[in-house]
């Protein structure tokens, strides 16, 4: 046999065997489903690259329904908003991998958490007052018109909405989004069941600048209701610059300087009496937020909440260890399962150039317990340094999805 066939021969071998080797690369999709349930959320951005086969199937909701059952319950995935110049980023709190904690345990444990960039596209402005979750969906009520775009937190995907406008004042139907075309100089939404309510104020003159809307998420179709009498001055309330919230099944809107009127949604009316008007001391920022039908706010860099019985704000108690909040630093609240989610900024003081224009987002996730009917203590499970970011940046808003 001549070296040239010997040579043939080898190839032809060495080639059979690579082929034997190499493992088959498609697998079940059920086993591919289990397999990816169990990976941290932390790496899905990585895993998205991977194919569009992968990101098709992490956006899935049988991945979701695996990941609940995988892990006996569903999640409640936080969602943080960044603005800045000229547009914005999105980030979800994720677990890191196992580490090894420090034998010091005068210190705080490790988080184990960080915020981990999500490839959500840019689409309109998202403000902190037009910003809601129902569900897995975070909505984005935005202008000329009370528009409306929904992120799907499972595909990380926008959509818009074509929705119908019923004004019950005419009874009449139209076929469109937007309700009316006219540009919103603001607007506070708030959510209450699968509805949001929407209070704000038109950009103008010729109309009665207050507006109060209410978008169901299951029909979509938009309502508009009347915007109540200010008794003392016979004219319709101001909601320029309005703030909401829900507490007591009920839509509080803060006005711009009359106090606090509220929408009874059952009975779709609204009470003007006995309102709480100290409500509105500690909503001006964009620093509160509600759990559990209680709201909570901060003030003189601490944390406070409100107490409806005895209609004044109490400092939560409990809170060893948490840090003060620096002074000029945002702080953003959020509902993170039924836990009090805080977020706040701090600038970086290391002498090295490369920090120079930088500062660092730190987050603290608190357990509320009600010990008495008074009384709401906070048990601190965790704080840390979860991101770095440049000063440009700026916090916008804390969400927390169930997927």
């Amino acid at each position: 046999m001549s070296s040239l066939e010997k040579k043939r021969k080898r190839k032809i071998t060495t080639t059979k065997k690579k082929k034997k080797l190499s493992p088959n690369p498609s697998l079940p999709d059920d086993l591919l489903l289990d397999i990816v349930a169990r990976v941290p959320r932390l790496y899905y951005r990585t895993l998205s690259l991977v194919s569009k086969s992968f990101r098709s199937l992490l956006a899935s909701p049988e991945l979701y329904k695996a990941r609940s059952s995988f892990l006996g319950h569903t999640e409640s995935c936080l969602y943080v908003c960044l603005r800045y110049y000229p547009g914005y980023r999105w980030f979800t709190l994720c677990r890191k991998p196992d580490q090894t904690l420090s034998n010091d345990t005068t210190k705080k444990k490790p988080s184990g958490y960080v915020l981990a960039p999500v490839p959500i596209p840019s689409f309109h402005k998202p403000r902190f007052s037009s910003l809601v979750v129902v569900g897995s969906d975070i909505y984005n009520i935005h202008g000329p018109s009370s528009n409306v775009s929904i992120l799907d937190c499972r595909s990380h995907t926008w959509r818009e909405v074509q929705s119908l406008i019923l004004d019950c004042r005419r009874s009449r139907r139209w076929p469109k989004a937007p309700s009316l075309p006219v540009e919103h100089l603001s607007l506070s939404a708030s959510v209450l069941g699968q509805k949001i309510y929407v209070a704000g104020c038109y950009n103008d003159i010729h109309l009665d600048s207050s507006f109060f809307e209410v978008f169901d998420t299951k029909t979509k179709v938009w309502v508009s209701e009347p915007v109540p009498y200010n008794p003392y001055s016979e004219r319709k309330y101001n909601f320029l610059h309005s703030k909401s919230i829900c507490i007591d099944g009920k839509i509080h809107v803060v006005t711009d300087s009359e106090g606090v009127v509220a929408y009874n949604s059952k009975e779709g009316r609204w009470d003007l009496d006995g309102l709480r008007l100290d409500l509105d001391q500690h909503m001006r920022s964009d620093s509160y937020c509600e759990i559990e039908n209680v709201l909570y706010s901060v003030y003189n860099r601490m944390v406070i909440w409100y107490d409806t019985e005895a209609s004044r704000w109490r400092y939560l108690e409990g809170l060893e260890g948490l840090p003060t909040f620096p002074l000029g630093g945002s702080v953003r609240l959020g509902d993170y399962g039924g836990k009090l989610v805080v977020l706040w900024e701090e600038d970086l003081l290391y002498c090295l150039s490369s920090f120079v224009h930088k500062k660092k987002i730190c987050c603290a996730e608190i357990a509320l317990e009600r010990r008495k009917s008074c009384e709401i203590f906070g048990e601190v499970e965790w704080f840390d340094h979860v991101l770095t970011i440049p000063k440009e940046y700026d916090l916008v808003k804390v969400l927390a999805a169930t997927v």
